[in-house]
């Protein structure tokens, strides 16, 4: 009879559990999801008036001062992703600051036609309000994180439309070998929900199509293969070159300075390549690279372009860079080896961004969001080569690599770039 009774207690325990996140993560996934619409859709019509009239770019210098002059009013040193993954390893408390300074900077960015991404700011947001009130509810430690993880979802779901793949990233990203399975609920519930109220707004899910024969062709495979081992060697240049160009930037010692230089620089770089095709996020050229309409050197352009935005010190993410670099590097590496440009991209976007993540099981899944299940044989064959090839890089550097990555190890490195 006991037995009985602890039994039910346990079960009760577990069931209120339940219920609370599930409640907390509806509130958050609905508010979040909304903060995340508001940011799609400034971005969208950001980048829709530079497409309209290219001669903004020539302001970009002075963007730059506006945006250095926006943290130092708010006395924010912009830490950004960084300083979300350590506040979910280590419970560092994040400035409720860093989600409106994130998305403003952000959009000015995009709107001047700086290169850079827009899921990492997302990241940025959604982890400072899930700190934030986590705080505001006086959650113990643990379940603050949860709370940081569970908007985190939400926002990556809002923006890019992949709310599966949005609550495996979140839940992935932090410590590379160990998953935070009681973030699972919390997240998903906060993903899914931020995802239909982006959508009830009129956010639209980015899809890439691609139709291919579902039989496994072993030749295919192999080309599979080389594009996957070659992506990881982009994705390590990739983030070297982030890395380089921050330390490079850095030798200016006054930030005005710095940013405006860089401003002027990527002015410069448009004019040279006389195109606006590296500037902002780039969705519209990797659209056309599933079409086969790639230039050769456009994925090493646009690490060159995002890079130097970035370096110095304008805002935004890599993640959509780096899905351009690997779609319009698998595109044209594709059409090398004969393979269809749809593959070929899609191969080369979803390694990419599996190298500089470290995340092969949210890859798998939103190439599946995105791509659909043709062709799903290569992707997780490319996914797991890129993930093993691309060593202990990454994007971020305090997100952390517990187990090694080739073989039954335990090593607790971070990943550098």
């Amino acid at each position: 009879m006991n037995d009985l009774l602890t039994y039910i207690k346990k079960i009760s325990s577990n069931v209120s559990i339940f219920f609370k996140w599930f409640f907390i993560a509806v509130i958050s996934g609905t508010l979040v999801g909304l903060v995340g619409t508001a940011f799609y859709t400034c971005l969208e019509r950001s980048t829709e008036y530079r497409t309209a009239h290219s001669f903004v770019i020539f302001f970009l210098p002075v963007a730059g001062l506006a945006i250095v002059g926006i943290y130092h009013l708010a006395k924010d040193d912009g830490q950004g992703t960084n300083q979300i993954l350590r506040s979910v390893q280590s419970g560092e408390t994040v400035s409720f600051k860093m989600a409106p300074l994130i998305f403003i900077t952000t959009v000015i960015t995009h709107f001047f036609g700086g290169s850079a991404g827009r899921e990492g700011a997302a990241v940025q947001i959604g982890g400072s309000i899930g700190n934030y009130f986590g705080g505001l509810l006086k959650m113990e430690e643990f379940d603050r994180k949860i709370m940081t993880m569970c908007c985190v979802s939400a926002a990556f779901s809002a923006v890019f439309g992949t709310p599966i793949a949005a609550a495996i990233f979140a839940i992935e990203v932090v410590s590379v070998g160990i998953m935070y399975y009681a973030a699972l609920v919390p997240c998903a519930v906060a993903s899914l929900t931020a995802h239909y109220v982006a959508v009830a707004y009129g956010c639209k899910s980015e899809s890439f199509h691609v139709f291919y024969s579902e039989n496994f062709d072993i030749a295919t495979g192999l080309k599979t293969v080389l594009i996957a081992m070659l992506a990881s060697v982009v994705s390590i240049i990739f983030c070297i070159a982030l890395n380089k160009s921050e330390q490079m930037f850095k030798k200016l010692k006054n930030p005005y300075i710095r940013i405006f230089t860089g401003g002027i620089i990527i002015v410069l770089l448009t004019l040279l390549v006389r195109s606006n095709d590296y500037n902002g996020a780039g969705i519209a050229v990797i659209k056309k690279a599933f079409d086969g309409e790639v230039n050769p050197e456009a994925f090493l352009l646009k690490i060159i372009f995002t890079a130097i935005t970035l370096g110095c010190g304008f805002k935004g993410g890599e993640i959509v860079p780096s899905f351009y670099i690997g779609a319009t590097f698998g595109a044209f590496f594709g059409s090398i080896l004969q393979i269809s440009p749809l593959l070929g991209a899609a191969v080369g976007m979803i390694s990419v961004f599996c190298a500089v993540t470290n995340c092969p099981i949210a890859s798998l899944i939103i190439s599946l969001e995105l791509f659909g299940m043709t062709g799903v044989n290569y992707y997780l064959l490319a996914i797991a080569v890129s993930y093993m090839l691309s060593g202990y890089y990454g994007l971020y550097n305090s997100q952390k690599i517990i187990y090694s990555k080739y073989k039954n190890e335990y090593v607790n490195k971070t990943a550098h770039h």
